[in-house]
């Protein structure tokens, strides 16, 4: 949807976490059509900069930074946000509310017509099983860590600031995966490696992955749609391989493949819960600044399933994935073996 003229409409692009990994896929999306690409951050990425894009060095938080530096910018793909599920509820609320107030503020002084915002399915966990959720699902009225509450918190602003001038959407992928990925598969390989991970639950529960590069596929799709027919405006949609996968299966999966022991031992949700609840209470007290090593929402997001319908992305959208579940294992291993 959209077509060439959606295309040809965007012409000066910013990202904000343009050197993360999604938002470095969707940099590397926008140059393939040889889109004019300007990335703000916290760091210099030279590999950012190879791919002909323009790095800025900034706080996205600093209303007038970035207000100058989105200067003619017709799209914006506001990306930047602090991840994790354990940290202080002012560092949360501090990048990911304060830091979309300041790319609302931008986009409102410099009439910027279009901005993506990447949310996350954890807006809507309600810590129960989510089996074929779609968009129509509340969000919880409480949280069991900052990062789902600040993004939820940050996503309702986006939304409510669809309009006449700007036209705005949010897109929820889910556990995204693939070569680069600093954060997930490296870290079920590590604590795999160790022997520090235990299947939680009966190991049944069913959850959704996102290859990295369908994630950038179904942002540049977005930005085409507000260009467009705009069906998108003042929505937000789940994106995932369109496929749930069992979770403790495709960990053992990825684990024989990249030869790490397989996980086999189990323990019980609600042992896992409450250890959770115990050292969140202990690190508070003694080591604040450490993440536990379990908490309450990882081992929920653990145990239980959540996977989404993302048939609002195909009818509006026109998203399907490009790159298939097996593909995209392929690929993670080549890069695997090249670390």
């Amino acid at each position: 949807m959209g077509g060439d003229g959606a295309a040809e409409a965007m012409k000066k692009v910013l990202v904000t976490g343009g050197g993360g990994f999604i938002g470095m896929a969707i940099v590397k999306a926008l140059r393939a059509r040889g889109i004019d690409c300007w990335v703000v951050g916290r760091s210099h990425y030279p590999e950012v900069e190879k791919l002909g894009a323009v790095c800025i060095r900034g706080d996205i938080r600093e209303r007038s930074f970035l207000t100058e530096c989105s200067q003619g910018v017709d799209t914006l793909f506001h990306v930047a946000s602090l991840t994790g599920i354990w940290g202080n509820w002012s560092d949360y609320f501090s990048v990911n509310v304060q830091g979309t107030e300041s790319v609302l503020y931008a986009c409102e002084k410099n009439s910027i017509p279009r901005l993506i915002y990447t949310s996350t399915p954890s807006v809507v966990f309600n810590k129960q099983d989510i089996c074929n959720g779609d968009e129509t699902l509340p969000y919880p009225g409480t949280f069991l860590c900052h990062y789902a509450h600040t993004k939820a918190l940050a996503e309702k602003m986006v939304l409510k600031a669809n309009g006449n001038t700007c036209s705005t959407c949010a897109l929820r992928p889910h556990l995204v995966w693939g070569p680069g990925d600093p954060h997930l598969v490296p870290r079920l390989l590590e604590r795999g490696r160790r022997r520090r991970l235990k299947i939680v639950g009966r190991g049944e529960n069913l959850v959704d992955i996102a290859y990295v590069d369908n994630v950038a596929h179904a942002h540049l799709l977005a930005a085409d749609n507000l260009a467009g027919t705009a069906t998108a405006a003042g929505k937000a949609y789940f994106i995932s391989q369109g496929e749930p996968v069992n979770l403790w299966g495709w960990i053992n999966e990825l684990f024989a493949k990249a030869e790490v022991p397989i996980l086999k031992r189990k323990i019980p949700f609600w042992a896992a819960y409450g250890i959770g609840g115990l050292l969140e209470t202990l690190h508070r007290i003694g080591a604040p600044e450490k993440e536990p090593r379990m908490t309450r929402f990882l081992a929920e997001q653990l145990a239980k399933s959540h996977y989404f319908s993302i048939e609002r992305a195909k009818v509006d959208l026109g998203y399907t994935p490009l790159v298939s579940s097996k593909e995209g294992m392929r690929q993670l291993l080549i890069w695997i073996r090249q670390l």
